[in-house]
């Protein structure tokens, strides 16, 4: 297998946080932001820490640091819980409790995949119509279908584990307290698409996740459970959102810099090292064992609309309850603010930002609005990785705006102008405006219109939609920016 580990000296000074300990850094994400009143100090020193880290996934003890850590509250609040079980049992590491039957007879779907045609394995999961849960929700089958067509001699999945949207930390607890869920259900697409190799690449943010991993896939491997027919690998990114972008994560495992390659070719012809590859999240994956063992109709039946099964959602800590959720895709946001969060601790909602920092705010009368793909784009808005930030009254729409555009200019892999010089420019702008001072608003507005239309990938082209979103749901806001 291609060594990952070699990159090329064009990377060298990239990668934010390749000489930062972790435990020596305070977070500087949004979620951190929403509750910088809480612990002041701390934010300040996030904010003016170089370089700047943006989610440390803690965002339900916000404002974190790599120094403190706590659990956070886990509820399950689908009709049938898929992703959960083991994180409300406090985690299962080890393989033997895994397989036994005690943490739910993990084990049992991959058993059964490997029984099952290839072919069989990929219809199983476009009748399920599960769909991609890392923002773009692509239909997974559609996914597999294509690198299962693909004609190669070698052929990868990749688990991106770079869940880098500030206030999302499902992944984070799905990678250390179910390790072997993710294993196997990236072993069961292996052998679905017919690929013999993979990579699972971690953010650096998250330490206890990677540790667990590693020692997973160790166990993994003594016990033969993978070999010969699969073989996965970890690895552990050093510090650039956009390696959440699949492509860029590819150039990441080449030792390449992290840039967004153009599309033609696909990736499910040409990826990894040139050759067909499958990329899921964690989420994803961790769905496809509990869809092999019940059915596909078992978890189509759950959800509503086109968004069929169940959905991870992070609240952060301005909630009264925050925590980790499972629910069903249908549920209406201002059930998961008054319910599941129990409304906020201190001050009014001002906004929801739903999906990570490049989705929208939801403005408070739009909170009838029900949680689905589809849905949360009528309104500007996006399910993303179902983080949940609510931003109370103590913090204006133009101060959350600017804190979206510094952390995007800071995080774009510079690939394509409008991104690398535009985003610096527009974040300048967006801090005088909120200050006070008079900007060009029709440069401002020409900018971003430069973003939507001309970005190479989602980061340029969801900052500018982002801008585009808050304008329209709170006009009086940010009306002289664009006058």
């Amino acid at each position: 297998m291609p060594e990952p580990a070699q990159r090329h000296a064009a990377t060298h000074g990239f990668y934010h946080l390749e000489h930062s300990r972790i435990s020596e850094c305070a977070c500087a994400g949004l979620a951190c932001f929403a509750a910088r009143a809480d612990r002041p100090d701390r934010w300040q020193i996030a904010a003016t820490q170089t370089p700047a880290l943006y989610c440390l996934g803690k965002c339900y003890d916000a404002p974190s640091d790599g120094a403190h850590d706590g659990r956070p509250h886990v509820g399950q609040h689908a009709s049938r819980s898929v992703l959960l079980g083991n994180v409300l049992r406090g985690g299962v590491r080890d393989l033997t409790a895994y397989r036994s039957g005690r943490s739910g007879g993990g084990g049992d779907a991959l058993a059964m995949a490997r029984q099952m045609a290839p072919q069989a394995l990929v219809n199983l999961v476009q009748a399920s119509r599960l769909r991609g849960r890392g923002g773009a929700a692509f239909p997974t089958g559609i996914k597999w279908q294509a690198v299962a067509n693909a004609e190669a001699r070698i052929k990868y999945v990749v688990v991106n584990a770079d869940e880098g949207d500030a206030g999302a930390f499902s992944d984070r607890f799905l990678l250390e307290d179910d390790p072997f869920r993710l294993i196997e259900g990236a072993a069961i697409a292996a052998h679905a698409v017919g690929a013999q190799r993979g990579y699972l690449y971690i953010r650096k943010e998250y330490p206890q996740a990677a540790q667990v991993v590693s020692q997973a896939l160790e166990q993994a491997r003594s016990a033969g459970w993978l070999l010969p027919t699969f073989q996965l690998e970890l690895v552990v990114g050093q510090g650039a959102y956009i390696c959440g972008e699949e492509t860029s994560l590819l150039n990441a495992l080449e030792g390449r810099r992290p840039e967004v390659r153009p599309r033609p070719p696909q990736i499910s012809a040409r990826g990894l090292f040139g050759a067909p590859t499958l990329v899921h999240n964690v989420e994803t994956l961790c769905a496809i064992p509990w869809i092999v063992t019940h059915g596909a109709a078992a978890y189509a039946a759950l959800g509503f609309s086109q968004s069929r099964g169940t959905k991870l959602l992070s609240l952060n800590s301005l909630f009264r309850r925050p925590g980790l959720y499972e629910v069903d895709f249908g549920i209406r946001l201002a059930d998961v603010v008054d319910q599941l969060g129990q409304g906020l601790r201190r001050g009014r909602l001002r906004g929801l930002m739903v999906g990570g920092p490049l989705a929208g705010i939801v403005p408070p009368a739009l909170l009838d609005t029900r949680l689905g793909y589809e849905e949360m784009q009528a309104i500007d808005c996006a399910v993303g990785h179902g983080g949940m930030i609510a931003f109370s009254d103590d913090t204006s729409i133009a101060n959350i705006v600017v804190q979206v555009l510094r952390f995007g200019s800071r995080e774009s892999c510079g690939k394509c102008t409008p991104c690398h010089l535009g985003t610096p420019i527009l974040a300048a702008m967006a801090q005088a405006a909120a200050n006070g001072m008079p900007i060009d608003g029709s440069r401002f507005r020409r900018l971003i219109e430069a973003l939507a239309e001309t970005s190479l990938c989602g980061h340029g082209r969801g900052l500018a939609e982002f801008v585009q979103s808050v304008r329209r749901h709170y006009p009086s806001e940010l009306q002289s920016w664009f006058d």
